[in-house]
């Protein structure tokens, strides 16, 4: 299946967003952001995702990495595949989750449109990878990531989001392991 955007360097820095299907409001529970950011540091320690910024959003991740075995697209595919299928289980069986069939049931819809999927779909397929290749496009693309929960109305200061990379670079340890880029 041909896409649009693709990884076309495998040694690039990649800046990529995905999103769930219907763009759906998933991370407002920190079980969930919790499989997403273990699944990070899962992938920083046994795939090879060099992960140099990050975010999670309600319903998208912004991410900056490079794939050590320049297989950005394998490395990101796998991380998906699994995040997936482990969002899907967690929402199954959260029975304090008032969303639950709601989730399930856009999830289903959206992988009944989609030969490639089983049961549920939980994100979209594309990521619209962007190569940085400049200095300047690097720190337009970490800004506006750190901005999204301040531009969203989160909070006021983008070291505040718990479930960004912003604190790292402002001198505290986050939540996924990670290298600064500067």
């Amino acid at each position: 299946m041909s896409r649009k955007y693709k990884f076309l360097n495998p040694e690039g820095l990649y800046f990529v967003s995905f999103a769930t299907v219907n763009w759906m409001d998933v991370f407002v529970r920190e079980a969930y952001f919790c499989i997403v950011t273990d699944s990070l540091n899962y992938c920083n320690d046994h795939l090879g995702m060099e992960i140099f910024c990050w975010c999670i959003m309600p319903s998208h991740v912004h991410l900056i990495f490079r794939a050590k075995e320049n297989n950005p697209s394998q490395v990101l595919g796998r991380f998906k595949e699994f995040t997936s299928k482990q969002l899907a289980k967690a929402i199954q069986q959260n029975i304090t989750e008032s969303r639950r069939e709601w989730i399930l049931w856009m999830m289903q819809r959206a992988a009944e449109k989609n030969s490639s999927v089983s049961k549920f779909q939980f994100w979209q397929h594309h990521n619209k990878p962007i190569e940085l290749w400049s200095v300047e496009v690097i720190e337009q693309k970490v800004n506006y990531i750190h901005d999204n929960p301040v531009k969203a109305g989160f909070v006021l200061e983008s070291f505040h989001w718990k479930y960004s990379s912003a604190s790292d670079y402002a001198g505290v340890k986050g939540l996924v392991k990670m290298e600064l880029l500067w």
